[in-house]
């Protein structure tokens, strides 16, 4: 079973998930022949036809692993120690068995993750009632093995037989696996982790940075896995494989890693070399082994230390070391490393890996190290693409097998393995040939939103059952549950595409005017049922409501929209607020609206109105800052307006910062309120904190490390972080800019920033019964001198890629670029920047409004010099075309245009 809490070294992601690539240095060295891509011809089922069921929600705490009764009552281990039993004809939840269990340290800032782990039935369960269970008893530092009888839905204590138990270090973090399964002979699996530290040792010079743990040195044994993962001697890090008997005992079968007798090893190891292998299954039909591995942090491979980190799904069709912690992914070698001196050593060899850490009790001499199944990093793979980016957790298993009178899914599916992400969220099916090797993978389940699966499994009625922890650490999650997967071979359920409330606040009587776009796949009409919270629920023939507040309060409004059958779908909870009534904040520029000019000042003026309260002027936050832009086609230039609330929080929902973070809560990660109170003092907290969730960073709140999250755009890291600084925001802080004045852009722009962004905020003082509300308002001007890299909307162009700089290949004869919904106010000419060629041509450039034949405001011959532009005075924004045509015969080689300046008035 996972330990959720390391699950942190490679699921932990401090707002939004989506972090990096490799450092380019060290790309090549780490190549190896990566996994085939087998064409597949695949003609996937609807994905709209599965769906969740919600068997029990909100009632677990910290949920571990399940086990599916015969009787389709299902068994559910809590890391705190309970065992609790869903009971599917009542549908009821109660505790079976509470073990006292070791599942919190005595040391500050350090997380166990120790505690009741994993839950099994016996394969013959209905005949003798048999549970199995894998946890870490509170009185000795074991993890321990164990057999209980379930009789009358209760478990006795005095029943227990202890089967198997081994050493584990306490009071430091992390991996201790403990997922159990059987195989289709009754063999008993049970993954145990590496017992090691992932962090760095305090206070060292050397240290280990997210690479594999080898610090050797004395009285540091956490932090180093060859004593454990690596050493044949020890039966952490491994994947056991036994069988249990009748009384109890066990006896090792034929087919393990090291024979019976074999001095310096454990013939319980059928799988060594694992990092902290959390969810384990085996194919019932083909006894294949396969199992998630949750990978280490470091972002990039580093020619001195190793590989990135990687997270693997890993198969076993016979006993193997599959390399941790001295390979990882498709076998790519860690360096042997000095911590008393920094300096490096050679590559671990895959084919003859030696072992001689002075912690290692087992042999010297490995065997060799398997690659990994699938492997995938932080950022997005080559091999795998269809995982995407993000944090991670690898989740394997089950595999589906069609039955004789028990297909509740597509034949399709028939052989597939399922795989998941814990963080990411994702499920896949994996596509695998007769002999089990790897051909493709595709979503599954792709329209289910599911909150941090932790185990998946087949229920004897051939269906899938989920197990959600639910996005928060250590706590009792009102996402938390188990749901069954349903495939709907006939009626399907709504399908919702928008709901949508016009105003969330307002005075009372506060008027609600809520809709929702929602269609019925099979035709049906459709019932409208609205929840208006303390429970008030509308119903409603029609796609629209109306309702007025009389009291003053935040509730919660959803709707849920019903088709003829009962089949139904539920929107997300939008909160509103009746008393209060949002405030109004707007930025008047007096100049041009879409672009600012080197040197010249951009005069603006804030004006705040708040409905029902007098503004206080000292609650107005007011910003400027130079950032990324966007291509010209999907930019977001001149003036938005949002509310505060629904800007930073819905990207950080969005982003799925909630699976480490709460707002008020602690989680794995420190609450954004305690962000923000942090910082408040900090009048470059946005700047700070941004900068912070992009590159990463270590040792601030704890030990364990924010992965860098470099593929997120700053505009929107910055939206995040300026809601959370909001959540502690003092009424006493003065605006960083006056409420009207000059921004005065620098001469030379930075071409990475090109952005000047222009933001105020005003939060007012609430009203009796409903907090504080706030509003935001941005204008983005975008540098006048215009990167070809930025326009996307082109005619007869062609694209360019020279030695990493973008240009755009003049067309042989007439074409055009488009500039999408710009200002042209105090815009006097226009020069568009060209790399001639040795050939002498000639082209007549314009300036169009709203089309390729539209108004001409400005015309010339392409000679570098500026083209005067007709000044534009109608107050709107336009789309500009900018027309190129050539005069010269048989053009060979045509210029490049690499950029196009705008020119106002005084600007050079």
């Amino acid at each position: 079973m996972k330990t959720l809490f390391t699950l942190t070294l490679s699921g932990i992601t401090f707002l939004l998930l989506f972090l990096f690539g490799p450092a380019p240095t060290a790309e090549k060295r780490f190549e190896q022949p990566g996994i085939v891509q087998h064409p597949l011809n695949i003609d996937t089922p609807d994905q709209r036809r599965f769906v969740k069921v919600d068997l029990v929600k909100g009632k677990f705490t910290e949920p571990t692993e399940m086990a599916v009764l015969p009787n389709l009552d299902i068994l559910v281990a809590q890391r705190r120690g309970e065992i609790m039993l869903y009971k599917q004809q009542s549908r009821t939840l109660k505790e079976v068995l509470k073990l006292d269990v070791y599942f919190k340290t005595t040391v500050s800032n350090v997380n166990a993750e120790e505690g009741l782990l994993g839950i099994a039935p016996d394969p013959n369960f209905a005949a003798n009632q048999y549970i199995y269970v894998f946890y870490s008893p509170f009185k000795t530092s074991v993890n321990r093995l164990s057999r209980f009888k379930l009789v009358n839905d209760r478990i006795n204590p005095a029943s227990e037989k202890k089967v198997l138990e081994f050493y584990s270090q306490r009071e430091i973090c992390c991996h201790t696996g403990g997922s159990i399964a059987f195989g289709p002979d009754g063999l008993l699996y049970v993954s145990t982790g590496d017992n090691s530290t992932p962090f760095d040792v305090p206070k060292q010079t050397y240290v280990n940075k997210g690479y594999a743990p080898l610090d050797n040195r004395p009285g540091l044994h956490q932090y180093d896995a060859r004593r454990s993962a690596g050493n044949t001697n020890d039966l952490r890090g491994k994947i056991l494989r036994i069988r249990v008997n009748a009384d109890g005992t066990y006896s090792i079968p034929d087919g393990n890693l090291f024979p019976k007798n074999e001095p310096k090893t454990k013939p319980e190891i059928y799988v060594m070399g694992d990092r902290n292998p959390y969810r384990i299954s085996v194919d019932q039909k083909t006894g294949f082994l396969y199992w998630g591995e949750v990978g280490p942090d470091a972002s990039a491979d580093n020619e001195l230390r190793g590989p990135r980190g990687y997270d693997e799904i890993n198969q076993a069709r016979k006993a193997g070391n599959f390399g941790w912690p001295l390979f990882i992914a498709n076998n790519y070698p860690y360096r042997a490393f000095d911590y008393t001196n920094g300096q490096s050593g050679a590559a671990f060899d895959a084919l003859a890996p030696v072992n001689n850490s002075p912690n290692n009790t087992g042999l010297t001499q490995l065997p060799k190290a398997e690659p990994a199944y699938i492997w995938y990093a932080y950022g997005a793979s080559s091999e795998f693409p269809q995982v995407g980016a993000g944090g991670r957790t690898a989740m394997a298993g089950p595999v589906y097998h069609t039955k004789t009178g028990l297909n509740p899914y597509p034949a399709y599916y028939n052989g597939k393995l399922i795989i998941y992400d814990w963080v990411r969220g994702w499920v896949k099916a994996v596509s695998m040939s007769p002999e089990g090797d790897y051909l493709g993978m595709e979503p599954f389940l792709s329209n289910i939103s599911l909150s941090a699966p932790i185990d998946m499994e087949l229920g004897p009625d051939g269906k899938l059952y989920v197990l959600e922890y639910g996005k928060g650490w250590f706590t009792k999650n009102p996402d938390a549950g188990i749901s069954r997967i349903d495939y709907l071979k006939g009626n399907r359920p709504p399908v919702m595409e928008k709901f949508e409330v016009l105003q969330t606040s307002g005075l009372l009587p506060y008027k609600l005017l809520a809709s929702v776009k929602a269609n019925d796949p099979d035709g049906d009409a459709l019932t409208y049922v609205w929840s208006l919270g303390k429970g008030v629920k509308k119903t409603t023939n029609k796609p629209e409501l109306e309702y007025t507040f009389t009291k003053a309060g935040e509730y919660p409004v959803s709707v849920k929209v019903v088709d003829a059958s009962g089949a139904a779908v539920s929107s997300n909870v939008v909160p509103v607020f009746a008393g209060n009534e949002q405030p109004k904040i707007d930025i008047q520029l007096s100049g041009n609206k879409s672009f600012y000019f080197p040197g010249i000042p951009v005069d603006y003026k804030v004006l705040v109105s708040d409905k029902g309260a007098a503004v206080h002027k000292n609650r107005v936050y007011i910003s400027s800052t130079y950032t990324e832009g966007l291509d010209l086609a999907g930019a977001q230039l001149g003036h938005q307006e949002a509310a505060q609330t629904l800007v930073g929080k819905s990207l950080m929902l969005k982003a799925d910062c909630s699976t480490c973070h709460k707002i008020a809560a602690t989680s794995i990660g420190p609450a954004f309120t305690r962000v923000s109170a942090k910082y408040q003092q900090n009048n470059k907290a946005v700047t700070y904190l941004s900068g912070k969730v992009m590159k990463g960073s270590s040792g601030v709140w704890g030990e364990v490390p924010m992965p860098a999250h470099a593929t997120m755009k700053e505009t929107e890291v910055r939206q995040i972080v300026e809601w959370i600084m909001s959540l502690a925001a003092k009424a006493s802080g003065a605006p960083s800019l006056p409420m009207q004045g000059k921004i005065v852009p620098p001469a030379t722009v930075n071409t990475n920033k090109p952005v000047l962004s222009l933001k105020a905020t005003y939060a007012d003082m609430g009203m009796a019964g409903v907090r504080s509300l706030s509003s935001t308002s941005v204008v983005n001007l975008r540098s006048n001198v215009i990167d070809v890299k930025d326009i996307t909307d082109i005619s007869q162009f062609s694209r360019r890629d020279i030695s990493g700089e973008i240009e755009l290949l003049l067309p042989k004869n007439t074409g055009w670029i488009k500039l999408k919904q710009i200002d042209l106010k105090g815009i006097t000419s226009f020069l568009p920047q060209v790399k001639t060629m040795a050939q002498e041509v000639d082209y007549e450039v314009e300036m169009k409004l709203d089309n390729q034949n539209g108004v001409s405001v400005g015309k010339g011959l392409l000679s570098g010099k500026s083209i005067a532009v007709d000044a534009v005075a109608d107050g709107k924004l336009h789309d500009v075309f900018i027309t190129f045509k050539g005069t010269t015969k048989d053009i060979k080689e045509r210029p490049l245009l690499q950029e196009v300046v705008l020119k106002g008035k005084g600007s050079k």
